[in-house]
């Protein structure tokens, strides 16, 4: 951990463009605060800053920038809340590749690398534990830097398969009614495991792997009853796990193995009577040594920049919507 420190910045304005840096209500320099994770806050022109040195001096830096930019361009406080989320994504991308922190080389030559603080998190916690839960928004690379990290371990001889799996939201009672074989059967359910799968790989590779069951894809359903030795697990959409289901697969983890949990507990699928294994493991596993959770944030978003408005948008539609049902409530109540 870096020292603490304190920094004081003289805007030197006081019109709209300071509005435009610190928002209304001071909602800009909330942003900051969590985005940056240092304290802000403003007295008259001022603005100060506190926390760990680097987070401090990379938040200033970005300050200093924008008031210069703001010189000759016109901005709102979107736009400077948008311009900090680019900056730092930018920023910690060029610093985890400086310190040569790529997990692999794709087939096309591509270095994969956590791309925010938080993916590098998330990738620090998977080295070191043997269950780890990535939980938070699509597009956050949760399952995509999972991938990375299996097919790193199995190169590095560190397990022996891969073995890929996700809850059919049916629990697998209804895969029967579906047409075709096995593979058509559960194949939509884990295309997007092969797309992470193919981008990293060489196709005729990958088949190969699949062929051989050196990498193995396969509905939760189909866990039961198994011990899973030396193997890189990975369940992906866990939040449409049942209670059952959870308990089932986390007992199934044998030795020399690693298991990483991927969901989104705001997309849950499950009947309404059904409650989400996520959920209740969430709940039942805080501070067990060798579990470690992890949680992403719509700033982690690293699709094209407007995924991440996209999902702002829903959940405040969603707080609206709740606000507006717990009035319905109140007043019936009355």
């Amino acid at each position: 951990m870096t020292e603490r420190v304190e920094e004081r910045l003289d805007l030197g304005i006081f019109d709209e463009k300071f509005y435009a840096i610190v928002g209304r209500g001071d909602e800009n320099l909330k942003y900051f605060s969590q985005l940056f994770d240092v304290k802000v806050s403003a007295r008259g022109t001022e603005i100060l800053l506190r926390g760990e040195e680097d987070r401090v001096r990379l938040l200033s830096q970005f300050l200093k920038e924008i008031i210069k930019e703001l010189k000759t361009t016109t901005l709102t406080p979107q736009d400077v809340r948008e311009r900090a989320k680019d900056f730092l994504q930018a920023k910690e991308s060029s610093m985890l590749e400086s310190k040569d922190n790529v997990i692999l080389i794709t087939h096309r030559k591509k270095s994969i690398v956590p791309k925010t603080h938080t993916q590098n998190l998330y990738v620090d916690a998977i080295r070191n534990n043997d269950i780890v839960f990535g939980i938070g928004p699509a597009g956050t690379g949760k399952t995509y830097l999972a991938m990375a990290m299996a097919l790193a371990h199995l190169k590095a001889n560190k397990v022996n398969k891969i073995i890929l799996t996700r809850p059919a939201v049916e629990a697998g009672e209804k895969l029967g009614f579906l047409p075709g074989g096995i593979a058509e059967k559960v194949d939509p359910y884990l295309r997007p495991l092969y797309d992470a799968l193919y981008d990293m790989v060489d196709y005729d590779k990958a088949v190969y792997m699949l062929d051989r069951n050196v990498i193995e894809i396969a509905p939760l359903a189909f866990m039961r009853g198994r011990t899973l030795n030396d193997a890189f697990i990975i369940l992906d959409e866990a939040q449409n796990s049942t209670r059952e289901q959870m308990k089932m697969f986390l007992t199934r983890v044998g030795f020399g193995s690693k298991v990483v949990i991927t969901g989104d507990i705001t997309q849950i699928d499950l009947p309404r009577r059904e409650q989400s294994g996520l959920v209740e493991a969430i709940r039942v596993l805080q501070g067990i040594e060798g579990i470690s959770f992890v949680w992403f944030k719509e700033e982690d978003v690293v699709r094209h920049p407007i995924v991440a408005k996209i999902i702002k948008a829903y959940e405040e539609f969603e707080k609206v919507e709740e606000k507006q049902d717990s009035d319905k409530e109140g007043k019936k109540g009355g």
